[in-house]
């Protein structure tokens, strides 16, 4: 193998990292244990290297370029991948510990995964978690992420997907509503009421909803003029407004089916579901952190009770 780094070239992205990270050269120096210029010095280095800006830097502020912040996540990522196989191969990681960052969409957050975490953190204290509860696609090299959880198999082909759960679909509305607007009980009585929309991020197009006819799944085109953009959980608070009719993964609503707050409509076209996949980077060496984190989330089957955290 061809060598392409020398000590100081690698000293000088871990002092570019610290500068990112904190931003600043002063407290990065203060960090590192080396003067102010001389992380200056690693950073002018690297910029004359690669031929492109890392910062701007004002008397004021600094921070990073777009090229620097790309440069930055691929540098934090592969320092962090050198110290856990250092770590392994020493017997340094046989407690997990260290940074996990994990991707999961506002419904799947609120109602499955954060109410397993204060168990998962009691069992591996070390590990700290960095949550992005949101709808939005990431990009796992771009942004650093270590795993995802995704409501479908992804396309490409360098992640792996494993399958959480299957998760039911019913359509609900309040009692309300369905007094004042009627309880549709056909498909086709749909296109009379007030459709709750739910537009996906990954396409910009409104979720259709599905249905069992006949033992054979359809995907039905829905109208409303509520359309929810980015947060699905959205969705879950119109209909228990009595905003309309709403279709909905059962988890979010089943406090409100045993309640009485919501009523389930169209039953017998029920029983489709959609999948949650767990989804992360194909890597020859993967972090004992996530691996552990991965374990646990199949052994849990991510079950816990069906409430929202505050």
């Amino acid at each position: 193998m061809t060598r392409h780094f020398d000590d100081l070239q690698l000293g000088s992205i871990e002092l570019f990292c610290l500068a990112a990270e904190t931003g600043s050269f002063t407290r990065a120096a203060s960090l590192a244990g080396v003067t102010p210029a001389a992380v200056s010095r690693s950073v002018a280095r690297l910029e004359e290297r690669l031929g492109v800006r890392l910062f701007v830097r004002t008397t004021r502020q600094m921070r990073l370029t777009d090229g620097g912040h790309n440069y930055y996540e691929q540098c934090r990522q592969a320092l962090t991948q050198l110290l856990d196989a250092e770590r392994e191969v020493t017997g340094g990681q046989r407690v997990p510990s260290g940074l996990l960052r994990i991707s999961v969409p506002t419904p799947y957050a609120h109602y499955k995964l954060l109410p397993l975490l204060p168990a998962f953190r009691q069992r591996y204290p070390e590990v700290h978690l960095d949550i992005h509860a949101s709808n939005r696609n990431i990009d796992f090299v771009e942004e650093g992420y270590d795993l995802a959880i995704r409501g479908r198999e992804p396309a490409d082909s360098r992640l792996i997907a494993r399958r959480l759960e299957e998760a039911e679909l019913v359509v609900v509305a309040t009692p309300a509503y369905l007094a004042r607007a009627g309880t549709p009980l056909t498909l086709e009585a749909l296109a009379g009421h007030e459709c709750i929309q739910f537009e996906m991020p990954s396409t910009g197009r409104t979720a259709p909803w599905s249905f069992n006819v006949a033992g054979k799944r359809l995907e039905l085109e829905t109208t409303g003029t509520y359309t929810c953009l980015d947060d699905y959980l959205a969705t879950v608070t119109l209909v228990k407004s009595g905003a309309g009719v709403m279709q909905a993964y059962r988890f979010t609503v089943q406090k409100e089916l045993d309640n009485g707050e919501l009523v389930e409509v169209l039953a017998t076209f029920g029983g489709t579901s959609r999948p949650f996949m767990l989804i992360y980077p194909h890597a020859r060496h993967v972090p004992l952190r996530v691996r552990v984190f991965i374990d646990y989330l199949i052994q849990a089957g991510v079950s816990p009770p069906a409430a929202p955290c505050a």
